[in-house]
This record gives C-alpha cells, sequence and structure tokens, in this order.
C-alpha cells in the first residue's frame, strides 16, 4: 500500500486484526516520505511487517519509473531507521526453502544449513567456519516468495508500454462492484507464468495494454483465497490462505487499492488439507 494513503489504508484492512498503534502509524508516515527523498523513489509502498520471536521486520518497497521493474527492499526494527536489503537472487531462495520455524527478529541472527552443497561445505569447514545461513538472506527470500504468490493489483491499475515498461494507469476509475469480487479482476503482480502457456484463441479476447499478467482464478491450489465485502459493502477485501497474513483491499469504483502483510513470515503447507 502506498505511504501518502498508510493510514486510510490500513483501516480498510482492520477486519481482518491488521493493526498498528497511533504512535507507530505516525512513525512510519513520517519516515516513510524522508525515507523517498533521500533514496530519491518516485513511490513508496508499505510492504508489512514480519513478526519475529525478540522483535518485527517493518518492510517498505522503493520503485522506480518502471513499476515491474525489480524492487528496492528495506527493512526497519523501529519503524525509523531504514536499511537496504541485498538484492534477491535464487540461490538465496534455494538456501532457505528448508529454513522452518519462526523469524527471530534480528538479522545477524545465523541459521544452520539444513542442506548445502558438499564441495563447499567442505571449504568453508577448512577455514574455520560453519556452513550458516543469516536471519537477513532468509527475510529477502521470504519476502521475495511472498510477492510472487500472493502480491496482487487490480485489471487495469497498470498499462504495459509499447517499450515493455509498465507505469500507472491515469484512466482507471475502479472496478465494479460485481467485477470486484471476481478473482479474474485481480492479477499477480510479478512476472506471468500462465499467460505464456495460453494458446492465440485463448488470448484472443486479451487486451495485451492491461492483460499482462497471470489472473488469481487458475491459483493452486483452488480456495487459496477468500473474497469478503467489508465496511457496509463498500470494500473488497482478498486475504490469502497459502500465505496467512496477506490483505488485499480494493474500494470500487475508486482508485483506492492495496495488499499488506502482517504474519510469521510462514507458508502455509497444510493448506490443501484443510480445502
Amino acid at each position: 500500500m502506498e505511504a501518502s494513503s498508510l493510514p486510510s489504508a490500513l483501516e480498510l484492512v482492520s477486519g481482518g486484526g491488521v493493526r498498528l498503534s497511533p504512535e507507530k502509524q505516525a512513525v512510519l508516515g513520517s519516515s516513510l516520505l524522508l525515507l523517498q527523498r533521500d533514496y530519491r523513489f518516485e513511490q513508496v509502498w508499505f510492504w508489512g511487517c514480519i513478526q519475529g520471536v525478540r522483535g518485527a521486520y517493518y518492510i517498505a518497497e522503493g520503485l522506480g519509473p518502471d513499476r515491474a521493474a525489480p524492487r528496492s527492499r528495506l527493512y526497519s526494527l523501529n519503524c525509523v531507521e531504514w536499511s537496504l536489503l541485498p538484492p534477491v537472487t535464487k540461490a538465496m531462495i534455494a538456501q532457505t526453502e528448508q529454513l522452518k520455524g519462526r523469524f527471530q527478529g534480528d538479522p545477524s541472527f545465523e541459521y544452520e544449513s539444513p542442506e548445502i552443497n558438499e564441495e563447499y561445505a567442505e571449504r568453508l569447514l577448512e577455514d574455520g567456519k560453519e556452513p550458516m545461513i543469516k536471519e537477513e538472506t532468509r527475510l529477502v527470500a521470504t519476502i521475495e516468495q511472498i510477492d510472487r504468490a500472493v502480491g496482487i493489483i487490480p485489471r487495469g491499475a497498470f498499462v504495459k508500454t509499447p517499450l515493455g515498461s509498465v507505469c500507472e494507469n491515469r484512466n482507471f476509475e475502479g472496478l465494479s462492484l460485481t467485477e470486484a469480487k471476481k478473482l479474474s479482476s485481480y492479477f499477480h503482480f510479478t512476472e506471468p507464468v500462465n499467460l505464456k502457456n495460453k494458446t492465440l484463441l485463448e488470448k484472443a479476447d486479451l487486451d495485451p495494454s492491461t492483460d499482462f499478467l497471470d489472473s488469481l482464478e487458475h491459483d493452486i491450489p483452488q480456495g487459496s483465497w477468500t473474497v469478503q465485502l467489508e465496511k457496509g459493502g463498500t470494500v473488497v477485501v482478498l486475504r490469502s490462505l497459502l500465505w496467512l497474513g496477506l490483505t488485499f483491499y480494493h474500494v470500487p469504483r475508486t482508485k483506492q487499492y492495496g495488499y499488506v502483510y502482517f504474519g510469521t513470515g510462514e507458508k502455509n503447507f497444510d493448506l490443501p488439507f484443510m480445502l
């Protein structure tokens, strides 16, 4: 969700227990604007909070002219001082996939690597080091996994230009209430996978400028999203059952939308057995 609309946006998703104290909201509102100025981002999003055993990570994302380009991610332990996270790599995700349990809330905390290349492990042991993974690395990989799986936008909110870059659609005035209740009206805001496998006949009815992403209707497993009307039917709220804590909101016929994550950073592997 955009930093500029943080108080009102948090109020719209509060039905699921998403809360920040008034003090935290005030501090975040100020520090995120300073963050945008200092790093010269075009826009800053408040991504959410990953709750650890001994502390919490507050996450922000900085965006440039191309909204689909890799975002700069930063974390804070106190909502005032922000640290830039390193860019995510496939190796980071592979290293941290086997890590289980809660985050500690300490970026310098080290986990024992459950699986590591034998040759690399032997080299580390020869140097007198243990094969370890820092929690900061796990944090980077977890944010990326959540964004890929459940970071979503309404259909038509962004357009793809002929040059390939993605920007906000100035003509977007929100979805109708009927459309807002359909999963097919929402897209994953990441590199499409299913779209590439569609036939030419299936692509014939798609608008290449707006339908350039994967929709939620084909997400696996089926039933991993809940769609609810809240605030007297004026707000459509989507919640992920795969990554518990991810909440998306949209006020139909307005430009108000966004998502935020408040959780432990653990994937719900039991979901297929719960449906």
